[in-house]
Formats: C-alpha cells, sequence, structure tokens
C-alpha cells in the first residue's frame, strides 16, 4: 500500500503548493495593480457572480477527488485479502508478542515473506498500543478487550523498523522491534525450523483440557452448539439480532458468554475472563476457525450454530452455551 499512499500524498502536496503559489501571486499582483495613488479617489468594484462559482466549484471538485481517492486507499488498507496469512500479535507493556498459524513464536520480531499477503489479528494486553511499520505506510491502534486488524504484502527483502505509535507508559519509546522480510525459501526453512506445531492444534488441546468437548459435540446430544463450519457464518442470536461469527464474535463468548446468547440454547456457559490468557484466546479462535475451513457445515446448522458457544466449559463439568 505504500505507493498509493505516496501517490495520494505527493498529489496533497502538488496541490497545496500550487494554491499557495496562487494565492501570494493573486496578492502581489493587486497590491500593486490597486494601490493608493495620489489624487485617485477609491473605486467600489461589484463582485461577480460568475468568478465566485468558479472559485467555489474548482475547489469543491478537488476535495472531491481527494476524498474518493483517500477512501479507496482507507478500504484497501482495512480490507485485508481472503486468503492473506494470519499472525496473531498481543500488545504488552512494553513488548510486541507474536504468534504465527503454524506455530512459531516471536518477541519484537516478524518474520514474513515477500510477496504474500499477512493479515494482522492484534490485541492489546494492558493499554491501547499502536502497531506502525513506517516503511509500509501502515498503522493501526491495538486495543485491550477486542480485536483489530491490518494487512500488508512486503515487496523488498530487509529488516524494517517497528514502533508502538501511540503513548503506552513510561517505556513506551523502547516498543520497537523489526518486521524481517525473508525470500520464500529462507522464510519456508524459518517457520519449519523449530515450531512446536499449528496454533489450531494448541487450540484443540486447550479446547479439550477446558472441557468443552462435552457441550459442543458434534451430534444431537450437544448442550452448546456445534462449531463446525460456524465461523464466518450469520448467527442469529436470542434477542432477534442477527451477527456474523467473526474473531471478535468468538472472542465475545468465549470471555462474555452472556452478551451474545444464540437462539435456542440457555445461558448456562460460564465466562473464561481472567482463566484463560491473550495466547490460550487466540489459540481457541484458531482452532474453531480450523473447524470451518476443514468442515464447511451444511446450512441447517449455521444458522444454529453460535461462536458465543465457542468458548470451552469449564473441568468441573460447567456448561458451555
Amino acid at each position: 500500500m505504500a505507493a498509493h499512499v505516496d501517490a495520494l500524498y505527493i498529489f496533497l502536496l502538488i496541490v497545496t503548493g500550487m494554491m499557495s503559489l496562487l494565492v501570494f501571486a493573486c496578492l502581489i499582483f493587486f497590491a500593486a495593480r490597486f494601490r493608493h495613488r495620489p489624487g485617485v479617489p477609491a473605486e467600489q468594484i461589484e463582485g461577480s457572480t460568475a468568478l465566485e462559482i468558479t472559485w467555489s466549484a474548482i475547489p469543491f471538485l478537488i476535495f472531491m477527488v481527494i476524498f474518493a481517492w483517500g477512501a479507496i486507499v482507507f478500504f484497501k488498507e482495512r480490507t485485508p485479502p481472503a486468503d492473506a496469512t494470519e499472525v496473531y500479535v498481543v500488545a504488552k507493556q512494553w513488548m510486541w508478542k507474536v504468534e504465527h498459524a503454524e506455530g512459531q513464536r516471536e518477541i519484537n520480531e516478524l518474520h514474513v515473506p515477500v510477496g504474500r499477503d499477512v493479515k494482522l489479528i492484534m490485541t492489546s494486553q494492558d493499554v491501547i498500543h499502536s502497531f506502525y511499520i513506517p516503511a509500509f505506510r501502515i498503522k493501526q491502534d491495538v486495543l485491550p478487550g477486542r480485536y483489530t486488524v491490518e494487512w500488508f504484502r512486503a515487496t523488498k527483502p530487509g529488516v524494517y523498523h517497528l514502533f508502538c505509535a501511540e503513548y503506552c507508559g513510561t517505556q513506551h519509546s523502547g516498543m520497537v522491534g523489526d518486521i524481517v522480510v525473508q525470500e520464500p525459501a529462507q522464510y519456508e526453512a524459518w517457520i519449519n525450523g523449530g515450531s512446536t506445531g499449528p496454533l489450531s492444534a494448541t487450540g484443540e488441546k486447550i479446547f479439550a483440557e477446558l472441557g468443552c468437548v462435552t457441550c459442543h459435540r458434534s451430534d444431537t446430544q450437544g448442550r452448546g452448539p456445534n462449531l463446525q463450519g460456524v465461523f464466518g457464518m450469520p448467527v442469529q442470536l436470542e434477542d432477534g439480532r442477527t451477527v456474523t461469527a467473526d474473531e471478535n464474535y468468538v472472542r465475545e463468548c468465549i470471555l462474555d458468554p452472556g452478551a451474545k446468547r444464540v437462539k435456542g440454547f440457555q445461558p448456562i456457559m460460564p465466562t473464561f475472563q481472567g482463566l484463560v490468557s491473550e495466547e490460550q484466546v487466540n489459540a481457541l479462535v484458531a482452532y474453531i476457525k480450523s473447524l470451518s475451513a476443514a468442515k464447511p457445515g451444511n446450512a441447517g446448522e449455521k444458522n444454529k450454530t453460535s461462536a458465543s458457544s465457542t468458548a470451552p466449559a469449564q473441568p468441573n463439568g460447567s456448561q458451555v452455551q
């Protein structure tokens, strides 16, 4: 996106520069042309409707071009490609914790391959941070209690600076890192070295350890919704609303299951707020997403299922919604 952002910025500089020159040229011309002369009385000059329409219409059209151009760039930056590689980021005073879908973990570094779309799914463990890569012209606030998303596609190998662009405490200036862009072969060697297994597999293990499988079953005996194929699908709630089961919905249902209760299921799921870490929530979200990737699910289950039940049940037999 850097080329698009730069082009818009250069356009703004050219337009404002030309307008500044025009204003100063007119100022000098009128000051010289209509200066006071001894013995020459001042003359009242009537307005010109055509001139007023012109100097209103032309700036309006220029501003609409800027608005439309900026909107196109904004929506491109805020709409990750569907097949982008997903990376989970947890911000914490004062570091960036990164986990790849393949299971590799990093602190204050992010390895990516050249030419591949990368989607960052980010949350904060404490205060507001801001994930900023100047070379890529992207910046996104990272908020506690929810996910925010940004994406990029690196086009040139190298090491690029990562900053926190939101004052987040006494050591804010030290919350820095590196984006390491590698050739595809180098990246594959790195990503396959030392991995403990896919993030979704970690989520599946946590899902079982917390006893979620006792309620979220694939048959009709489950007291919580069947999670196969739920992610990315519309979910009908008890209050009549319909929401999309995205990352934020799944996260909310794990930590606050009563907020968006699925139609047809009782509010019996306990909250897991404070019982699971941000990294464990990420793993659970990745696991639930993998269920949709593996088994799309059928239409009948899609409308009935909810990620609000994606959250696990506790080992003592508590039920999930």
